[in-house]
């Protein structure tokens, strides 16, 4: 695919040689800005776990501390805590009428909400919908910390753009928004810190040696640079 000049500029301004670093990456992401909109900076993580062993799949929920810049739309499944789901702003909240509404398509998984939280009672009751979930990645989970009781505390984070959660693609592949370009050098390098730590931590205890093979950072629309892992 045929690069813009712009991005061409940008491509061959970076050292390819060089192991930068993660401060390093940042100030030249923010220097380079490519679009009008305000890009995300997205860290790409390349691990050295087999994907088809479910025992090394690492998949956890990090709350950074300077948030990601986007509010997600939260969906709440629960039979006890509907008031406190709506009063922390929930954009659709309810119980067996929300699963059979998903599952009819009345409620698009995607479209009409990025997340589903769901209190513990409610998960033998999403198995009506996992087909539907599941491949798209919605099917709440205690590692995710999208199985809790604790609905009003997870809502505002999440609307808050507080707490992201990730997981392993089939690559062997971590991929996270840290923050956007508006935000300050410093914040997004301390939003960087916590989620290195926190996908460090997420490693199984089946999995031996280094997690981390690779890690590369960048905007939106910019190309990548490599730091040191």
């Amino acid at each position: 695919m045929k690069r813009g000049k712009n991005y061409q500029g940008v491509f061959e301004a970076i050292d390819a040689k060089k192991m930068y670093t993660p401060e390093e990456a940042i100030a030249f992401v923010k220097e380079h800005k490519m679009a009008k909109f305000d890009e995300s900076v997205e860290v790409h993580m390349h691990l050295s776990i087999n994907p088809k062993k479910s025992d090394e799949a690492v998949r956890a929920t990090v709350i950074l501390p300077h948030g990601t810049g986007r509010s997600l739309r939260v969906a709440v499944v629960t039979s006890t805590q509907e008031k406190e789901a709506k009063d922390a702003k929930a954009d659709v909240v309810g119980g067996e009428d929300v699963i059979a509404d998903i599952k009819e398509g009345k409620v698009n998984a995607g479209k009409d909400f990025d997340v589903l939280v769901a209190t513990p009672e409610m998960m033998p009751k999403l198995a009506l919908i996992a087909k539907i979930l599941g491949p798209k990645g919605l099917m709440p989970s205690p590692k995710t910390e999208t199985v809790t009781p604790k609905i009003a505390e997870t809502v505002e984070a999440l609307k808050k753009g507080k707490k992201a959660s990730f997981k392993n693609d089939d690559s062997s592949n971590v991929h996270v928004s840290i923050g956007k370009l508006s935000f300050t050098a410093e914040q997004l390098a301390e939003n960087y810190a916590v989620f290195v730590e926190t996908v460090n931590k997420a490693k199984s205890e089946t999995h031996k040696g280094k997690l981390i093979e690779t890690i590369s950072l960048c905007s939106t629309m910019g190309p990548s640079l490599k730091i040191k892992a």
